[in-house]
């Protein structure tokens, strides 16, 4: 074949793939968007609605494709937790966007995420903060999700690979925490890295079947709490090496 027939092909070998791909990201932003229009924005049922506009653009950009296994890809953008692995889900987009825009973001804010997971929430939280520390106490997903965080362009999220329940002192104090992880006690050294005046969402009950999403606002000192129970929800519970609290 003669060389220029070669680079002919070449080229249009390039741009039929690169038409495929767009017409993929094509069809993925339209899920978000539906996803964002009927289950977040207006949801069919009783929950309430999300109407930060700033978290609901950040679930526009966020591909969350790309956070679940290649497997469930075609169900990324449904309105239901997805296995992520080692006993552990991504939650539901609905879930996601409530637990950030309760947590009252601001461009400045340093937040604490507890459980990483699949880097989502993350990924959210990223352009509506200053900076996102995560943490995650199985290995394997922590390590998964920093390379992903890295490679997706969410350069201000940093992940470790730690217990949750003891936080993350040396980043404290934290403007906001989000817990993605059901709780049985609102754990204390979380309280004490919350900056007076801070936010804290996180479910908790005794077990699954009986947790309330609850947001927590610090007042001056660590004991000087409100907590506030929004609605019943239901996560894989908060592993780690404490105890409870006597």
């Amino acid at each position: 074949m003669p060389r220029n027939r070669k680079a002919i092909l070449a080229l249009a070998l390039v741009a039929a793939f690169l038409g495929a791909a767009a017409q993929e990201d094509a069809a993925w932003r339209r899920e978000r968007e539906q996803m964002v229009e009927e289950t977040l924005a207006q949801p069919r049922d009783a929950r309430p609605p999300v109407r930060d506009a700033r978290v609901l653009a950040a679930m526009r950009a966020v591909p969350r494709h790309e956070f679940v296994p290649a497997a469930l890809r075609h169900l990324a953008y449904g309105d239901y937790p997805l296995t992520i692995g080692h006993g552990q889900t991504i939650s539901q987009p609905y879930i996601v966007a409530k637990m950030t825009e309760l947590a009252a973001l601001k461009p400045t804010d340093r937040v604490l995420e507890v459980g990483t997971g699949s880097g989502y929430q993350a990924a959210v939280l990223s352009p509506l903060v200053k900076e996102v520390y995560s943490i995650e106490i199985v290995e394997a997903l922590g390590l998964t999700a920093r390379e992903r965080l890295k490679r997706l362009g969410y350069a201000n999220v940093e992940v470790r690979i730690g217990d949750g329940y003891a936080g993350w002192p040396e980043k404290a104090p934290f403007d906001a925490i989000i817990v993605t992880a059901g709780a049985t006690h609102i754990p204390p050294p979380l309280v004490e890295q919350l900056k007076p005046g801070g936010r804290m969402v996180i479910p908790v009950g005794e077990s699954p079947f009986d947790q309330e999403l609850k947001v927590l606002r610090r007042g001056k000192t660590p004991k000087d709490i409100k907590v506030e129970s929004v609605m019943p929800v239901r996560f894989v519970p908060l592993t780690g090496g404490h105890e409870q609290p006597k």
